[in-house]
């Protein structure tokens, strides 16, 4: 399995929809939200400000796996979201993605889709690799969250700013020792 092209666009976006609507500097306006879907590929254009509140609410739901230290905590609360999230798994075929899988049903507003599909691939990424990448931002002071598809996996960071901060405040204080 490889979490990477579609697949990781659902993390990618599970990610930054908690960075939006619980990280202090987050903003989870609609049109920040509607920039959200269109960065991560999602059919933004289906975006409604009446949307707003259940995205929001999906953020708040999804922190605590970003926050889990425990493997079990975190299978454990997808597992309880998948039984409450309304899926109809199903192929699709449209661009810019071609052959790929759909998880909620094809009737499904945008929300409800967009669920369906971050829960997914999030629950593919930790089959995958197990909680090492995903997690809260190792810079002091950050509450952000991240999620590293890439092939390394070897990110702690939410962003190269704070990964940089970060790697310049422990040179300056092997400096200063």
């Amino acid at each position: 399995m490889r979490i990477t092209g579609y697949k990781s666009h659902g993390v990618a976006a599970a990610a930054a929809l908690v960075n939006a609507v619980t990280a202090a500097a987050g903003d989870d306006s609609p049109d920040a939200l509607r920039r959200l879907l269109r960065e991560n590929e999602f059919f933004w254009q289906e975006f409604e400000d009446a949307d707003a509140a259940d995205f929001r609410r999906w953020g708040r739901v999804l922190r605590p796996f970003f926050e889990a230290d425990r493997l079990e905590e975190a299978t454990a609360m997808l597992n309880r979201l998948m039984l409450e999230i309304p899926m109809h798994p199903h192929l699709a075929v449209h661009e810019p993605h071609g052959l790929h899988m759909h998880y909620a049903p094809p009737s499904s507003r945008l929300v409800e889709r967009f669920r369906a599909t971050t829960l997914m691939n999030l629950a593919e990424l930790i089959v995958e690799h197990g909680l090492g990448r995903t997690g809260v931002c190792a810079a002091d002071g950050c509450d952000r969250v991240y999620a590293d598809t890439s092939r390394a996996g070897r990110r702690r960071f939410c962003s190269e700013a704070c990964a940089n901060r970060t790697n310049v405040a422990a040179f300056r204080a092997r400096r200063r020792e």
